[in-house]
C-alpha cells in the first residue's frame, strides 16, 4: 500500500512540474506588434503590420481584440460574436437596413431576438459608428 502512495505521489509531483515549465514557457500577453491595435493593418500578403495594408474587419479585427462597427458589418461578421449566431445577425442587418442604421443602443434593443444579455454583448463587441480608438473588445 505504501508503495502504491509513493508511486502516486511521484506521478502527481511529476504532473505538476510538467505543468510549471508549461507555464513559465506559455506565450505572454503582450502584442507582437510595437502599435495600438487600432493601428494594425493587414498586408496583401494577410501578414498583420504596423505600417501599410488594409484595415481589418471582421474576424481578423475581433482576433486583433477591435470592435466591429454595428452599422456596417455584414451578417457573416456580426455571426461571428458570442451568442449572436446567423439569424440574430440576419435580423440585425435587416433591420439596421430597413431603419437607416443604428442610432441608439434602444433601437438595437428593439431587434426581435435581442434580450439584455445579448445587448451587453453587442455593446462590448461593437460600436455605433467608427470612434477615434475603439478600444479592446474584452
Amino acid at each position: 500500500m505504501a508503495g502504491r502512495t509513493a508511486a502516486l505521489a511521484v506521478v502527481a509531483l511529476a504532473v505538476m512540474g510538467v505543468g510549471a515549465v508549461a507555464r513559465w514557457r506559455w506565450p505572454d500577453s503582450r502584442s507582437a506588434l510595437d502599435c495600438p491595435p487600432e493601428a494594425v493593418r493587414i498586408r496583401a500578403d494577410g501578414v498583420a503590420t504596423c505600417g501599410e495594408g488594409e484595415e481589418p474587419t471582421g474576424a481578423a479585427a475581433l482576433a486583433l481584440g477591435r470592435r466591429l462597427d454595428l452599422n456596417v458589418a455584414t451578417a457573416e461578421e456580426l455571426a461571428l460574436l458570442p451568442g449572436v449566431g446567423a439569424s440574430l445577425a440576419r435580423a440585425l442587418v435587416e433591420a439596421r437596413e430597413a431603419a437607416g442604421g443604428f442610432r441608439s443602443w434602444e433601437a438595437v434593443d428593439e431587434v426581435p431576438g435581442v434580450g439584455e444579455a445579448r445587448l451587453k454583448t453587442l455593446q462590448a463587441a461593437t460600436v455605433l459608428g467608427s470612434p477615434p480608438d475603439a478600444g479592446p473588445v474584452w
